[in-house]
């Protein structure tokens, strides 16, 4: 037996190192891609309070003020914030794949939230940043964030985790139906081009997907050079905004939706076929009516 559930990958520019505002723009996501009927919403790496991107202008400030406002803007697991984002999950009976920077005493970690529609909450935190984000977060005990739900078997990894096979295969072992790949977004050095990164990371994407013989959700954010400006991080000059890139993939690697415009902020919408029976697996995987 198969049932249809609609997903939402979330295209959006943060609202950088401003946690109340942060929180109220996923509540906003979440509600709207509920009224667009979809059942699971996922969201981008550490969308909550935006990823970093002032560490690769290695700028002094990120010893003082700027690293301070950002572990001051980060949430806590066991908070008010993520209680309220769970409230509107139960609320709006959607289930919700957020990243976001986690609070941990003086540390702060690149984590996951799985929330089912019921508001239940399973947290893992990125095993391994890489060598520029352990400037800022704590490594961790790597706990592959794969659970049952209501939608069927629903797994996560956080951006760079995806080029890294043995990470990738204990997902694949793991049975996941649809696979949420949590990306940052992309910002580059002034020479540099988009397309660059928009093709690494939709690459990275539709092999995951074909390996796992799963769904792939891969939401991005938007990053407008804006972001760092309000950050007062300086020298902005030096690159430029990235544009998003989200995508939603089936296990055959292709396209199930048309990808919104680089700059453009909303949801991408799609309807999956996932399979509810003891058999799980798509039955003819590389084909358009594989199944998950």
């Amino acid at each position: 037996m198969t049932s249809r559930v609609r997903v939402a990958a979330v295209q959006a520019e943060p609202r950088w190192l401003n946690l109340s505002a942060g929180v109220d723009q996923v509540i906003t996501l979440i509600e709207a891609a509920s009224e667009q009927g979809a059942r699971l919403v996922a969201f981008p790496e550490t969308f909550v309070p935006g990823f970093p991107w002032w560490l690769w202008l290695r700028a002094v400030q990120w010893d003082g003020d700027i690293l301070a406002r950002y572990r001051a803007n980060a949430m806590a697991a066991d908070g008010p914030e993520l209680r309220a984002i769970r409230y509107a999950a139960r609320r709006r009976g959607i289930h919700v794949g957020l990243g976001f920077a986690e609070r941990a005493g003086q540390q702060v970690f690149m984590s996951q939230a799985l929330i089912d529609d019921q508001g239940d909450i399973t947290v893992s935190r990125k095993a391994l940043p890489t060598a520029l984000e352990r400037t800022v977060f704590g490594t961790a005990v790597r706990r592959p964030l794969v659970r049952d739900t209501t939608l069927g078997r629903i797994g996560v990894l956080g951006g760079t985790d995806h080029f890294l096979p043995g990470v990738c295969d204990a997902m694949h072992q793991a049975g996941e139906q649809i696979h949420l790949a949590s990306w940052p977004g992309f910002t580059f050095a002034r020479q540099d081009t988009e397309s660059e990164a928009a093709e690494l990371s939709t690459a990275a994407g539709r092999r995951y997907a074909r390996a796992a013989r799963s769904y792939l959700i891969a939401p991005t954010a938007v990053v407008p050079v804006r972001g760092w400006r309000a950050a007062d991080a300086g020298r902005p000059e030096v690159l430029h905004g990235g544009s998003g890139v989200a995508r939603i993939l089936g296990p055959d690697g292709r396209d199930l939706a048309t990808p919104l415009r680089p700059d453009e902020e909303g949801l991408l919408v799609a309807d999956l076929i996932v399979a509810t029976g003891t058999d799980r697996r798509p039955a003819f995987p590389g084909t358009d009516r594989a199944l998950a």
